[in-house]
C-alpha cells in the first residue's frame, strides 16, 4: 500500500493563504497592486517607466521587481524617482507570496496609490502562484513571435490584462496580429487588451488613463 502526499497541493495552498493576507494588508492600506509578467526583454521595465510618465503624477507608485539576480531594474525605477524594493529569487523561476509579503512592508505604502509588481521573465511558472495583488497583467511584444498564445495557454488565461507591447516594431517583424489575436480571443475571451510602444509612447496614453480609473475605482 502507498500512500500519496500532495505535497504540491499544500505548497499552492499555504501560497494562497499567504497572497490573502498580502490582499488584505493593501487594502487596509487602499492600495491597488498589479502583478506584470511576461517573458524575459518583454519590456516590463520599460513598460513601467513609460507608464510612470503618461501617468504624470495622476498616481503615486511603488515599485517591486522580481529577479533572479541583481539589482539593475529596482536601480533603473529609483532612478526615476520610485520606491522600489528588488526581491532576488535566486533559482526560483517566479515571485511567490510569501517573497511578497517580505517586500511589501519595506514600500512606504501611506505614500503610495499603486504598487506595480515585476515578476520574474517566465511564461509558465508565474501563472499558477497568487501573490495577493488585484490584477494580473501579461506583456507581449512583437519580437516573441504571434504563436505564444497557442505555446503558453496558462499564461493568457490567468490574466486580466494584456498588453502587447512594441507594437513600433510591427513594419520590421513577421507577426500575424489577427492569427494572435485569435488565440487569445479562445483562452480569454474579453481581456482587456492595449497596443504600446514603451519606446515611442504609442498607446501609452490609453493605457494610463484605464489605469487611473481602475485604481481610483478601487479595481472596479
Amino acid at each position: 500500500m502507498t500512500t500519496r502526499i500532495p505535497i504540491v497541493e499544500n505548497i499552492l495552498s499555504a501560497n494562497d493563504r499567504m497572497a490573502a493576507r498580502n490582499r488584505d494588508l493593501l487594502d487596509q492600506a487602499g492600495v491597488y497592486s498589479i502583478n506584470i509578467m511576461a517573458s524575459p526583454g518583454a519590456g516590463k521595465t520599460s513598460l513601467i517607466l513609460k507608464t510612470l510618465e503618461a501617468l504624470n503624477g495622476r498616481l503615486k507608485l511603488g515599485v517591486i521587481e522580481g529577479d533572479l539576480a541583481t539589482s539593475i531594474d529596482a536601480e533603473k525605477a529609483a532612478a526615476a524617482g520610485l520606491p522600489a524594493v528588488q526581491i532576488n529569487t535566486g533559482g526560483d523561476c517566479h515571485l511567490d507570496a510569501a517573497m511578497l509579503a517580505d517586500a511589501l512592508p519595506t514600500l512606504p505604502l501611506e505614500d503610495i496609490d499603486l504598487v506595480l509588481v515585476e515578476n520574474v521573465g517566465n511564461l509558465i511558472c508565474p501563472a499558477n502562484f497568487q501573490i495577493g495583488t488585484h490584477l494580473n497583467v501579461l506583456v507581449a511584444s512583437i519580437p516573441e513571435g504571434d504563436d505564444k498564445p497557442y505555446k503558453y495557454p496558462g499564461m493568457y488565461r490567468g490574466v486580466q490584462v494584456l498588453i502587447i507591447n512594441k507594437i513600433d516594431l510591427l513594419p520590421y517583424v513577421p507577426f500575424n496580429m489577427d492569427y494572435f489575436k485569435r488565440g487569445v480571443e479562445i483562452l480569454n475571451p474579453g481581456v482587456v487588451t492595449f497596443a504600446v510602444s514603451s519606446k515611442t509612447g504609442e498607446g501609452m496614453d490609453e493605457w494610463a488613463d484605464w489605469l487611473v480609473e481602475r485604481v481610483k475605482n478601487n479595481g472596479g
